[in-house]
């Protein structure tokens, strides 16, 4: 450890690790900053860290929030649901949420103490992350259970003692419904259907030697080491389907490819502005004049409509000609889907631009991306926390990707649609990632299943494909028709060179099913 530096306690550094190369001796300082804001610039850290910042991010989007604090070494998240009417856990290091016991049962660990800082209390919320209280109160022996709950009380009455009667009726009502709720609980069956894994984020070594690596998976090898995910990406498919109209609109007015574009264009500009404007308040307009592409987008707005739905956007033209664009639903909607709405237009742009004869014809493939596959469960071979969450092949954006640390000699991934709906598929769409095309797919086959996983039909197999760029789409069409399937598995057999990394990583997985 290493005596913290004026310019590091500034932003809450109270403690400074050192670590020296074992090559060149150099010695790396390590603050561990409290200041979330610091933590943006920095982007270094470990749990505390990431739990930190998360927690900052969950506020700023105006969630009711407070960061958890476990004695046994790790820190994470929980927002309060008004539609839930209790407080969700988050794990941000891990990716999971509302999973609680995910570090007693999937971790194995043995919790003494786990309490729970906000600006409005501080609570001791042990009883929702374990079913083994009479083994965690054995272990809680820093002071009684009643000065540790008289202690915490007087701290809730210290923060709230600035706050009208009226709000502190109202947190008091809800702390005892969280501590009636936290008793139900502890004497609650478990859930057997529901694996934990154990610690995914940290070197495996590291996690072996806390103990909170997971048996099943020291045991297992050839097991899954990530949970089955949902894949939250509905606007995805909306944003999609919402080009068709737009497109449909020029071909029958007979507009020119390059006006066509010039319009797309005009509408990134207004989303841009829209981006760029306070999150809570979004507000673009545009003048849209009497000739031009501008009067175009005017005579044509009738035809964003869906767009703009899917973004959770309307829109408004005043007397004046001029359009507005706003917010119509929670800010979060829209910033989870103006990214998503970026990427799809600089795709529909590049495809209108490589279209020879824009026309009915045109109403198709690759220009148009019509019934996209979501809101499935999915599992993998493996992936990467945070980052390369393996639903991130799923989000319709290019700023993240699906990695398996160890799948360069082999990796899968299975998804199963909501509901068990079956669905004929047609096509699918693969994407290259941001960086090291080392570590691309070039050998895969795509296998469906029509009784939820047990047994696979091979649907396609390619062999040598080469993504040529970064955030490159390769579409492929299914040949062989009437196959119904309620389940998708794509095997990847190889990466582009197996001997330069042991890592897999794709941008984007997109299934597209028959209308």
């Amino acid at each position: 450890m290493g005596v913290a530096l004026s310019s590091e306690t500034l932003y809450g550094a109270s403690r400074v690790e050192l670590y020296r190369c074992n090559v060149c001796s150099r010695i790396t300082r390590f603050p561990r900053y409290n200041d979330p804001l610091k933590l943006l610039e920095t982007r270094r850290g470990r749990c505390g860290e990431w739990a930190n910042c998360f927690t900052l991010y969950c506020r700023t989007f105006g969630y009711e929030s407070r960061l958890i604090i476990d004695y046994t070494d790790h820190v994470w998240t929980e927002c309060f649901s008004p539609l839930l009417g209790r407080w969700m856990h988050l794990d941000p290091c891990e990716g999971i949420y509302d999973r609680p016991l995910l570090y007693e049962k999937g971790w194995k660990k043995n919790l003494t103490y786990v309490i729970a800082l906000a600006k409005d209390g501080v609570h001791d919320v042990t009883k929702r992350y374990t079913r083994k209280w009479h083994e965690v109160l054995h272990r809680r022996n820093l002071t009684t259970e009643a000065d540790l709950s008289t202690f915490l009380s007087n701290i809730r009455r210290e923060l709230r003692q600035n706050l009208t009667s009226q709000v502190i009726a109202a947190l008091e009502e809800r702390d005892r419904n969280e501590a009636e709720a936290l008793e139900r609980d502890l004497h609650s069956k478990d859930d057997s259907s529901i694996s934990l894994p154990g610690r995914q984020s940290g070197d495996k070594e590291w996690r072996i030697s806390r103990s909170e690596f997971g048996s099943d998976e020291i045991c297992s090898p050839s097991s899954s080491s990530c949970p089955v995910r949902k894949c939250i990406d509905e606007h995805v498919t909306k944003i999609y389907n919402a080009f068709y109209p737009v497109i449909a609109h020029f071909i029958e007015k007979a507009c020119s490819k390059s006006r066509a574009i010039e319009v797309l264009k005009i509408f990134r500009r207004i989303l841009i502005d829209l981006k760029q404007s306070p999150f809570r308040i979004r507000r673009a307009s545009v003048n849209t004049g009497s000739e031009g592409a501008q009067y175009v987008f005017h005579q044509m707005l009738p035809s964003f409509g869906q767009l703009l739905d899917a973004l959770f956007l309307k829109s408004e033209l005043d007397a004046n000609g001029r359009v507005d664009i706003y917010l119509a639903a929670d800010p979060v909607k829209t910033a989870l889907a103006l990214p998503v709405v970026f990427h799809a237009l600089d795709d529909v742009i590049h495809n209108l631009s490589m279209c020879h004869n824009f026309n009915k014809d045109s109403l198709n493939w690759p220009l148009l991306k019509l019934n996209r596959i979501c809101s499935g469960l999915v599992i993998a071979s493996g992936e990467e926390l945070p980052f390369g969450i393996v639903t991130s092949a799923f989000d319709g954006t290019r700023m993240s990707k699906w990695e398996d640390p160890n799948g360069a000699r082999g990796c899968w991934i299975v998804y199963k649609v909501l509901g068990n709906k079956m669905h004929e598929l047609v096509a699918y769409e693969l994407m290259s990632a941001n960086d090291a095309p080392e570590r691309d797919p070039m050998d895969w086959v795509v296998e469906g299943s029509d009784d939820g996983g047990s047994n696979w039909r091979v649907l396609d197999k390619q062999t040598s494909q080469m993504f040529k760029t970064r955030y490159e789409r390769k579409t492929f069409k299914i040949r062989s028709v009437g196959f119904l399937a309620n389940a998708f598995r794509l095997r990847f057999l190889a990466v582009r060179d197996a001997l330069e990394t042991s890592r897999f990583q794709l941008g984007s997985i997109d299934l597209y099913a028959r209308s």
